[in-house]
């Protein structure tokens, strides 16, 4: 191959990764990593369910980036609109009306379940979060928010506070009023579960505890992904995200819906929280964050989508809050763009159909061929494989919250296979683009068959 899409010459591309790469070291400050450590790879191009390395190899992304990159890399509509703003108009300030916002608007508001019908926009997925939970607390008058064990909300300061990982150790000093719960997860569950069943039942029994004993009168909201993400797919049992609702009706609580990874397609329909409908109807929070996927991360962009009631109390009561780019113009005719081919090119449906015919029954059977891999679980394009050392135990491949050889060893020969994993602990992702096509899917499934049989000789 001597170009690379869009017909750019691959040694030119390579060469100028490598100066990229050389100016990251001297002066770039990367995220979540010890500087010194770090072997960060360079990407000099992607398209579709593809990128390139800084040596010009390709690599199915399997991890959407940062399970954001929904409708793929350089969509041509969306990147086509991005282009048509910038000649008309570049930026405004937020309380001007510009017409991508109230499109945006309106498109996300279409989408949403019940009431939410307002869209306060943010810069991404961690402000989204700190915007709803202002908004809870003022709207209550109470300042307690409830979060569960296993899950990520965000880097910002009260975000990460909520955050129910490893990385809020070092950020957390208790004094943002957050109080963590167990959520439901069977296959390592703290409530001795034996089924989907009694798991629900004695999570939100434990919620309702936590709610007691905290004092419903100090409690604003319950912040919860609606599956989550990083902390490991974790999709829950019928019935809990129901349950939840309730038992903040009952109590006066705000339910904040964080749909930020599994909103906008991901998980075969528009939102997560969709797959929690029961026959008395769908789950309606009251307040939902978004980001990633509702313009596939080409220009930064979350938001909060707000129900009418927490609305009206701003209605004759200003909000206290703002951002210089709340609804950028570049961002939400990004937004509008990825919406409208999404709903043109039914991508929520690939997003099932690959999940229901492809990737779930091949992860299964990866499941009954490989001893490492402890448990698969997810839906639409978001699985995770869970690895671990002893089936029997469930001990993990890698340490909560660290890694392991035998994880390092299977990531590397997933990148050798031409597949870019999404890893956290002793986890593999299977997320990629909500476009992605059958033979895609399949092609880096057979990568990470073979790469599991590293996986394996770590095992018991």
């Amino acid at each position: 191959m001597t170009a690379l899409p869009g017909g750019a010459p691959l040694e030119a591309a390579v060469a100028e990764g490598a100066r990229a790469r050389e100016l990251d070291r001297a002066h770039v400050f990367h995220s979540w990593s010890a500087q010194a450590q770090l072997n960060p790879m360079t990407v000099i191009a992607a398209e579709g369910s593809y990128v390139w390395d800084g040596d010009g190899n390709r690599l199915l992304d399997f991890s959407s980036q940062l399970v954001n990159t929904n409708v793929g890399h350089q969509h041509p509509r969306v990147v086509a609109a991005i282009a048509e703003q910038a000649a008309k108009l570049c930026t405004i300030a937020p309380q001007h009306v510009n017409a991508a916002r109230s499109e945006a608007a309106r498109l996300i508001a279409e989408r949403t379940p019940g009431d939410l019908n307002r869209v306060f926009f943010t810069n991404g997925g961690a402000d989204a979060i700190e915007h709803a939970v202002r908004m809870a607390r003022l709207h209550t008058g109470k300042y307690k928010v409830l979060s569960r064990y296993r899950a990520y909300h965000g880097g910002t300061d009260l975000a990460i506070n909520l955050t129910g990982d490893p990385r809020r150790f070092p950020n957390d000093r208790g004094a943002h009023g957050v109080v963590h719960f167990n959520g439901p997860f069977l296959y390592r569950s703290v409530f001795h579960a034996q089924t989907e069943q009694q798991e629900c039942e004695r999570a939100l029994e434990e919620l309702r505890r936590v709610i007691e004993l905290e004092g419903p009168s100090t409690i604003a909201a319950v912040v919860l992904e609606s599956i989550p993400g990083t902390a490991g797919i974790m999709i829950p049992p019928p019935g809990y995200l129901a349950g939840v609702r309730e038992l903040c009706t009952e109590f006066g609580i705000v339910m904040i819906a964080d749909e930020v990874m599994a909103g906008f397609g991901r998980t075969g329909k528009w939102f997560g929280i969709e797959h929690a409908a029961t026959a008395a109807g769908p789950v309606v929070p009251d307040l939902l964050a978004f980001a990633k996927g509702v313009n596939s991360g080409y220009v930064p962009l979350g938001g909060v989508a707000i129900g009418d009631e927490i609305a009206a109390t701003f209605a004759d009561r200003a909000y206290p809050g703002g951002l210089t780019y709340s609804g950028h113009p570049l961002a939400t005719a990004a937004v509008v763009a990825t919406i409208e081919a999404m709903e043109d090119e039914r991508v929520v449906d690939n997003a099932a159909r690959v999940g229901a015919e492809v990737i779930g029954p091949a992860l299964r059977g990866m499941q009954a061929k490989h001893r490492s891999i402890g448990e698969v679980r997810g839906t639409g394009v978001f699985w995770a494989i869970e690895l671990v050392e002893d089936r029997a135990t469930r001990a993990p491949l890698a340490p909560y919250g660290g890694t392991s050889a035998a994880m390092t060893e299977t990531v590397a020969a997933c990148k050798k296979g031409g597949l870019l994993p999404f890893v956290n602990v002793n986890r593999i992702h299977v997320v990629p683009p909500c476009t992605v096509t059958a033979a895609e899917a399949r092609e880096g499934l057979r990568i990470l068959d073979e790469a599991l049989h590293l996986a394996d000789a770590h095992t018991a």
